[in-house]
Parts: C-alpha cells; sequence; structure tokens
C-alpha cells in the first residue's frame, strides 16, 4: 500500500516527531514505550501502517525490534524500566506485532497464550491498578484492554475457536447493556464512546463494533447489532464522519474532525464484510 500524497505532510509530522522524547522512534532513552501518547512510539506505528507503511519498511521492522527487547518469557511486555507489568500494556503491543505480520512468532504466541491463561473472572482483562480508587464497578475487567486483546486475537487461530475468547466478547456485550464504567479504570459507554474517533486507539463505537464484528458470538447478538445499528446511524452519505480527535492530532490531515474519513469508512466496510 502506497502512501497517499494527500496524507504526505502527515507522514511529515509524524516522523519529524520520532526524537521528541530523547531518543529514536519515539520513545525515551531508557525505553519508556508507552510514554508520549498520542506520539508514542505505539501511536505513531499504527498511524503510519493506517498512513500505507508497510510491515516490511526497515523503520517498522526495527521498531518491532524495540517491542521484543522488551517482551518477557512470560509472553508479557515491559514498556516501562520500572513499575509493574500492565496486561494493557502488553495487550496493545501484541495487538500491534499481530498487525505488522508477526503473529507466527512464537513470542507473540506466548503471548497470546499468556492471555488465554489469565482471563479474570468475567472473561475479560484487567490490571491490578487502581488509579480511581476501589468500589463494586472496579470488580470487573477493563473494557479498552479486553477489545485490544481480542483485536490481537483476530489474526490467530483462535479466532472463532476458543471459549475463552466468547467470553470475553460477552464481556463486552455485557457492558453494551449496562454502560456504567466498569473496571480499575472505569470504562464506561457514555456520550463520550458514541463520538466517532480515529485513529481506533480509545474505547469508542466504531472501535467497539469494528473489533467484534470479527467474533461470531457477536454477530447475530441483539446487543451488538443495536451497537452497529447506532453506528449506521452516524453515516453521512455512506462515510463516516469523525466526531472526536485527540487535540494533538489535530494538525494530521488523516484524522480531522468533522471531515468524512476515508480511513474510518473503510473499517466500516470491513465490518459490513465480516457480517454478510
Amino acid at each position: 500500500m502506497a502512501i497517499d500524497p494527500k496524507f504526505q505532510n502527515d507522514v511529515d509530522i509524524i516522523l519529524s516527531l520520532r526524537n521528541h522524547q530523547g531518543a529514536d522512534y519515539w520513545t525515551t532513552p531508557d525505553k519508556r514505550l508507552g510514554k508520549g501518547s498520542p506520539f508514542s512510539i505505539t501511536d505513531c506505528t499504527y498511524m503510519l501502517m493506517e498512513l500505507g507503511f508497510e510491515p516490511t519498511h526497515p523503520m517498522l521492522q526495527e521498531v518491532a525490534e524495540l517491542f521484543f527487547s522488551v517482551w518477557r518469557p512470560d509472553g508479557r511486555f515491559k514498556l516501562y524500566p520500572s513499575g509493574g507489568i500492565l496486561p494493557c500494556h502488553t495487550a496493545y503491543v501484541v495487538q500491534l506485532l499481530c498487525r505488522m505480520g508477526y503473529i507466527q512468532d512464537k513470542r507473540v504466541q506466548t503471548t497470546l497464550q499468556y492471555f488465554l491463561d489469565t482471563p479474570y473472572t468475567d472473561g475479560g482483562w484487567r490490571c491490578n491498578k487502581f488509579s480511581y480508587g476501589r468500589g463494586p464497578e472496579t470488580e470487573h475487567s477493563n473494557p479498552l484492554p479486553t477489545l485490544n486483546v481480542l483485536d490481537a486475537f483476530r489474526f490467530s487461530t483462535h479466532l472463532n475457536n476458543s471459549p475463552a475468547l466468547d467470553k470475553a466478547v460477552e464481556f463486552l456485550l455485557w457492558h453494551w447493556t449496562i454502560k456504567t464504567p466498569v473496571g480499575p479504570c472505569q470504562y464506561g459507554i457514555g456520550s463520550r464512546f458514541m463520538k466517532i474517533e480515529y485513529p481506533l486507539c480509545g474505547y469508542n463505537l466504531l472501535h467497539y463494533v469494528y473489533v467484534l464484528s470479527f467474533y461470531n458470538k457477536a454477530k447475530k447478538d441483539k446487543r451488538f447489532l443495536e451497537a452497529f445499528t447506532t453506528l449506521q446511524g452516524k453515516l453521512v452519505d455512506g462515510k463516516i464522519i469523525i466526531e472526536r480527535t485527540v487535540p494533538k492530532l489535530s494538525k494530521l490531515k488523516f484524522c480531522a474532525k468533522g471531515q468524512p474519513n476515508e480511513f474510518a469508512t473503510k473499517c466500516y466496510h470491513e465490518i459490513l464484510a465480516n457480517l454478510q
């Protein structure tokens, strides 16, 4: 996939920031690979692939090796040199590596098995970190990390072939019903969730429907179909309009707010193909 000339300036902006944290590839000298959003190494890798960078591009191959340099034998990725190793970090990195074509790598396979072995009691995944305090709502999984784990597994042979993943899908469908904030990070389904957002990094309607559309467990479920119908209701002339974007990305044309978005619309067409 070649880079569309009309988005070359976006690519140039992203590449111009590759040393903005003191080391190459949007990171820090001490390898804090989760720092700097929305211009962290994880976010920028995702955006460049969306804009047309092939996984075989030498830069992305070096980025992949940087990710693997913080991989642990138990399957987790340690994105910060000190502190805990959080499942949400591992989920985002393995999701990217699967998108980059590393699904057959033994390290990625180990990471996927780590997730199959460690779901929370409700079927999703959660971090044992309570930044907002504890309450009954925190005794559930975190929806966004769970969505990211499912996004990684859609590249694997486990897709639609694993009771554990079906249970994770059920957890997210349950969240559509209750909508209240759940998990230690208290992800909710409210007005912000309902706004179309791109790139697909946060917990929002388009991201939710897109990932679940790969799972047979969700496709005919009335809760998923309600979410899909809500998404359809936002189309304008068959195209997705971006309703919210991260302010720091406002200079990037490929995710401009208030405009028809060809990348998000492509995701919508993938949803349609999955449902057929």
